[in-house]
């Protein structure tokens, strides 16, 4: 079934012009070269690159594995999911799952968040989820990208769930797909956004828009940087200088821990290796293997 989807999906895509595509963003125009077309929409199946966790948790640093999953499919609006049928609302979006996985001392942390980006159109994702699980309990935060960004938080932790509207802005979560497809094409200097989910989540700080301010800069590898004055944080993100832009390591730094001395520790993944795979596929436990030629352990 899953085969005979993504085969939909890149008919859909490939029936459209072979030029490139042209893509709405705050008025002005875009484009998806042809290149990105033929990579994403390949039958090779998904992009899935391995790195090195240094995360840092309750003011101390953990060692552990990320992961991200690249791959086209088509995105239902109205169901507010992958379709599995040819809906008219039917929208190809680039999808990012990206996980996280690490240890506090006894007991484990595992994390994921699944965005959404559409190839055309919208400079947001159509859906992003983020679950955090540990032993504690977990959470789970999901957003709608309708008139205003629907955000539902489902928390463990009492008087923290929660449902909100936010006005548009930029998602720091878009910023991988963002730079997958056309990292020149994202805005710099002064901006609103609203930080990635798996840092609300962790650091139970509140989903708005908070003022920062991006920068690109070009050299051997780019890199893309994040300032949020009133969070203390910075993040960056590193790419390669040319297409198709694979992300080589990223870092962020911001005090983590309790209390108003909490030590500012930086939060970092190193890439291990990058495989094309029809993963679904490769569920036997012969398949094991692959998990190696990745690189994790856990």
């Amino acid at each position: 079934m899953k085969s005979l989807l993504i085969t939909s999906a890149t008919i859909a895509f490939l029936a459209c012009s072979s030029t490139s595509i042209k893509l709405k963003q705050n008025g002005s125009e875009r484009t998806v070269p042809q290149e990105a077309k033929d990579y994403w929409f390949s039958s090779d199946g998904a992009e899935i690159t391995s790195y090195k966790l240094t995360q840092a948790r309750y003011g101390e640093l953990r060692e552990g594995e990320a992961v991200t999953v690249f791959i086209s499919e088509p995105f239902s609006p109205s169901k507010n999911t992958k379709a599995d049928r040819k809906y008219a609302d039917n929208v190809p979006v680039l999808k990012c799952n990206f996980t996280k996985r690490f240890d506090t001392g006894i007991y484990p942390y595992t994390m994921m968040t699944s965005t959404f980006f559409p190839f055309e159109n919208s400079n947001a994702s159509l859906k992003i989820s983020t679950t955090v699980s540990e032993w504690c309990g977990h959470v789970y935060m999901e957003l709608r990208n309708k008139k205003k960004f629907e955000i539902e938080n489902h928390s463990y932790f009492e008087g923290e769930s929660s449902d909100t509207e936010i006005s548009k802005c930029l998602l720091e979560d878009d910023l991988w797909s963002k730079i997958r497809l056309d990292p020149f094409s994202i805005e710099t200097g002064k901006q609103k956004m609203i930080p990635s989910f798996f840092f609300l989540r962790l650091m139970h700080k509140e989903a708005k828009a908070y003022d920062c301010d991006l920068s690109l800069l070009k050299g051997e590898t780019n890199r893309i940087s994040v300032s949020y004055p009133s969070l203390n944080r910075k993040l960056s993100i590193e790419f390669e200088s040319l297409f198709p832009y694979k992300i080589v390591s990223w870092s962020e730094t911001y005090p983590d821990g309790f209390g108003a001395d909490a030590p500012v520790l930086e939060t970092k993944g190193t890439i291990i290796n990058s495989i094309r795979s029809r993963y679904w596929e490769k569920n036997d436990n012969s398949n094991h293997e692959l998990r190696k030629e990745l690189g994790l352990r856990l």
